[in-house]
């Protein structure tokens, strides 16, 4: 091997001799080049380079807790300028923990993703709390109208599933309702379905709200004359 003070070394010996102050190569800098360990484009350096954590559907944490994300509509415009036509999308995103709290938002985006993640920050901000009974339903019947779209939500008993069609069953999904019948009339417009099925969720009461507010104790409004099946139920009530 040549000596440091040997002007003819090698070029090889010459690169491995050139080194950064930290000891790494060059080539670990990874800028732009393509032959760098950084990869790709540099791998930008942070910014996650085109491989972002933007995961749609499956559970996602936002402050602690695991939020369900449902991607309901995606729609595509098109604006035809000087150039050709620029293309825009709007996405609707459905978004829940499961538990009784839900919400919905819509993006604008030059791309898919970028729309999604947009609507999907604007439903976390309108999260509405909804009671729910035995954790499972809806604790009464409830219309919702929005437009031209009209909804009608029902109770039902264990084991009849979620029988609604299309962003409705996204909604329940995400709210945590394993048991309900629904019904829309009039509009198949993902938008004007789901203003309407909030309205119709917004409408909902609880045994225990409504007691709170009249002064009163569940057991007297569930039952009649304070029967030992009312107190029962009064006290499986929860929201």
């Amino acid at each position: 091997m040549a000596d440091d003070n040997n002007p003819q070394a090698t070029p090889a010996e010459q690169t491995e001799q050139t080194a950064l102050p930290d000891g790494a190569p060059r080539g670990a800098r990874g800028g732009r080049g393509r032959g760098g360990p950084g990869g790709g484009r540099g791998g930008r350096d942070g910014r996650g380079g085109r491989d972002g954590n933007r995961g749609r559907g499956g559970p996602t944490e936002d402050g602690g807790e695991e939020l369900i994300e449902k991607l309901v509509h995606i729609n595509r415009v098109s604006k035809t300028v000087k150039g050709g036509k620029r293309f825009g999308f709007a996405a609707l995103v459905v978004v829940g923990d499961g538990k009784g709290r839900v919400g919905f938002g819509h993006g604008k985006a030059r791309e898919v993703p970028e729309a999604i993640s947009k609507a999907t920050a604007s439903a976390k901000k309108k999260m509405v709390r909804v009671p729910l009974k035995e954790g499972r339903t809806l604790h009464h019947d409830g219309n919702g109208h929005f437009g031209a779209g009209k909804v009608t939500l029902r109770s039902a008993p264990q084991g009849t599933g979620i029988i609604a069609g299309g962003p409705m069953r996204a909604v329940f999904e995400s709210l945590g309702v394993a048991d309900v019948v629904t019904k829309s009339v009039g509009t198949s417009n993902p938008y004007n379905m789901i203003r309407a099925t909030f309205e119709a969720l917004g409408d909902q009461t609880s045994p225990k709200s409504v007691a709170q507010r009249r002064g009163k104790k569940i057991a007297d409004l569930l039952g009649r004359g304070g029967s030992q099946t009312a107190e029962a139920d009064a006290a499986a009530i929860a929201e």
